[in-house]
């Protein structure tokens, strides 16, 4: 096996990533305003409407997988019955 560290181990990468994230939102917010909108609600004329609803969707589903995996989860011997 290999003892060569992945790329996403180094705390250098996991910042340059966060800091990329952080950009492509904030041009998205401003692309924003740049671009006609035709929102069907009220809401989504809010300004950076879209931005905070794809992130709070994205929080929901990891909360979701979250509570079913803990209604799914097995003991860490669930295998171990069949081996003996």
């Amino acid at each position: 096996m290999s003892s060569k560290q992945h790329w996403l181990d180094k705390p250098t990468n996991i910042k340059l990533l966060w800091r990329i994230f952080l950009a492509v939102l904030a041009l998205t917010i401003i692309a924003e305003f740049f671009v006609p909108l035709k929102p069907h609600f009220a809401i989504e004329a809010l300004p950076a409407f879209h931005a905070a609803y794809g992130f709070l969707a994205c929080v929901a589903m990891i909360l979701g997988a979250k509570a079913i995996g803990f209604f799914l989860k097995r003991p860490e011997t669930y295998y171990k019955a069949d081996d003996e």
